[in-house]
């Protein structure tokens, strides 16, 4: 009993252990980590494990197929034969003959028809087994099917690049939301450290009645606006980090310390070069996969067409049977006969009433589909590439425009503080000021969560970072 206690206690410390666990990522940190560990991404993996399945399986059934057969069969009740007695020199003889061999009474037993004899054939049990060896010899769809798995392959890698490409656009999104909400924190609580004090100067003032109540309650709801903003930054910041541990794969309720700053990762996510940067559109993952598409539509069609050609298929059959009217197949006495036979069968399609015509017909329009689609997803990469480089530049000129905004509405505070103390503004005055600073600090998070987002959104397109991976670098790297 004593040792169950301490498995279960160990167990639990085991546990508790894990879940005590915190990981400490800076941003690229979190990106590696999600490309392992992400939901999204692992799915995208066994996508890949299942193609390679199904490679083999194309591949075997050009490959030698062997089956086996085994079969027993009881006759609970033999079918009786009739045989022409004319067919016998001395009938008489051998009607009297087959009736005392098999048991058949002339008194009581059926009519048997005039010149007939009735006869039984085979005996009442017999068991067999047989193994078939088939060999595909020609088949103009195997070889096209071959070709669609490896075409599929590509665009299953294709795919996984991509679902990377976006788990790192996810990840870099939900990392620096919760930057920017724990510095939306730490600028409210500053906020409210100095709306306490201008409330509790204004306060002392008024008891001295050098100016009106209506002030105070200016201030006091100025101060009420900032709490209810931290409270609500408070449970976002919680939010936000329950998001990216969700994205990078790991449990919500993990404690994640994030090394990067944002002002850190602005000033590294600025880069007026790759304003300059030219589209190769060879390079995009929704072109390589409206690609891949279009290849494997072609080759759809090049298996339909081949259906109409003659295959052939070599097959080599040994069996063995026993019979005997008990079953006693597995004594030593038991006799078993042997057959064998080898053999091609070809097999020539003639007239399908029009049905593989209807099958080709439609995978020649879904071809032409497909083309339809590549050349639509060439002009929509276009036009991604041109917004998303259209968005970055707006995020730097906004970014720009929001510090020099940032220092004039501070000025303007600070200015407006000086002049309420002296008499020579209102709360009022104060009051807007305050608000000003307060959304111009907000525009200024804003901005520059806006130029790590937008310059992300900009690599997507491009394909920059080498998140690539080849079926054989995650069959080395990731072991079922």
């Amino acid at each position: 009993m004593k040792k169950y206690i301490i498995i279960a206690c160990a167990l639990f410390s085991l546990q508790g252990f894990a879940q005590d666990k915190t990981y400490t990522f800076s941003l690229q940190q979190a990106i590696s980590f999600a490309i392992d560990s992400s939901y999204a991404t692992i799915n995208s993996r066994k996508e890949i494990s299942k193609v390679l399945k199904r490679k083999w399986e194309a591949t075997a059934l050009g490959l030698p197929q062997i089956e086996a057969n085994f079969s027993y069969q009881n006759n609970i009740s033999q079918q009786v034969s009739l045989l022409p007695a004319a067919a016998f020199d001395n009938t008489t003889s051998i009607i009297n003959t087959v009736e005392e061999f098999f048991g058949i009474q002339a008194t009581g037993a059926p009519e048997v028809p005039q010149g007939f004899i009735p006869v039984v054939f085979g005996t009442k049990q017999n068991m067999g087994a047989t193994a078939t060896l088939t060999q595909l010899i020609f088949d103009g769809s195997y070889l096209f099917a071959l070709e669609g798995v490896k075409s599929l392959l590509s665009f299953s890698e294709n795919l996984n690049e991509k679902t990377n490409l976006e788990v790192r656009k996810q990840v870099i999104e939900a990392y620096t939301n919760v930057l920017v909400a724990d510095a939306f924190i730490a600028i409210t609580k500053n906020n409210i450290a100095n709306l306490e004090k201008n409330l509790f100067e204004a306060t002392k003032v008024y008891e001295n009645g050098l100016i009106e109540q209506q002030s105070v309650q200016q201030l006091e709801i100025t101060l009420l606006d900032e709490k209810t903003q931290l409270s609500n930054a408070q449970r976002t910041l919680n939010i936000s980090r329950q998001l990216l541990n969700l994205t990078l794969g790991i449990s919500v309720d993990t404690t994640v310390v994030l090394t990067n700053t944002l002002e850190g990762l602005t000033s590294k996510n600025i880069s007026l070069a790759l304003l300059d940067t030219a589209l190769k559109i060879e390079k995009n993952l929704d072109y390589k996969l409206a690609e891949n598409l279009t290849k494997q539509r072609n080759i759809e069609l090049k298996i339909e067409q081949s259906q109409g050609v003659p295959s052939l298929n070599g097959f080599i059959n040994y069996g063995t049977t026993g019979f005997g009217d008990e079953f006693d197949f597995f004594s030593s006495n038991q006799n078993w006969y042997q057959s064998s036979v080898v053999g091609i069968t070809l097999n020539v399609p003639v007239f399908s009433s029009g049905l593989r015509s209807a099958r080709t017909q439609q995978a020649k329009i879904a071809l032409e589909q497909s083309k339809i689609d590549f050349d639509q997803t060439i002009e929509r990469v276009k036009l991604d590439f041109k917004r998303a480089k259209s968005n970055y530049q707006y995020s730097l000129e906004r970014f720009q425009n929001t510090e020099k905004n940032l220092l004039l509405a501070k000025s303007i505070e600070q200015k407006n503080q000086i002049k309420f103390k002296e008499g020579l503004a209102t709360s009022f005055d104060l009051r807007q000021a305050q608000s000003q600073l307060f959304n111009t600090q907000q525009q200024h998070l804003s901005a520059m969560v806006e130029i790590i987002n937008t310059k992300a959104e900009m690599e997507t397109v491009l394909n920059t970072p080498n998140l690539r991976m080849s079926v054989e670098d995650i069959k080395k790297k990731y072991q079922d």
